[in-house]
């Protein structure tokens, strides 16, 4: 899982790849890959440490490097770096920081 050197994604966009989901139940059954949805939790794998408002001031963003995250269904652009499957999303699009 490697995105290319030097990638840094623009203004509040950030690269985020899906943690996999868990294919067994609590009771033990196996799921089968067709009946998983995919996961809605991620971890944030590049971000920019500020961003601009609409004024051009600077204001910190929220999430950085390593956090997880829980952002919509639908949310974001897929794109593939050697073989694995990234997620392009704004940060306005996240819906929550996970904590262990």
């Amino acid at each position: 899982m490697s995105i290319p050197t030097g990638f840094k994604p623009l203004n509040d966009n950030l690269l985020i790849r899906r943690i996999e989901s868990q294919t067994q139940t609590s009771g033990g059954l196996y799921l089968p890959e067709s009946s998983q949805e995919k996961p809605q939790i991620a971890v944030v794998e590049a971000a920019n440490a500020v961003r601009y408002d609409d004024d051009g001031n600077e204001v910190k963003v929220a999430v950085e490097k390593g956090d997880k995250i829980l952002f919509g269904k639908y949310s974001g652009q897929t794109v593939n770096f050697d073989g694995e499957e990234y997620i392009i999303i704004k940060e306005s699009e996240l819906l929550a920081v996970v904590r262990d």
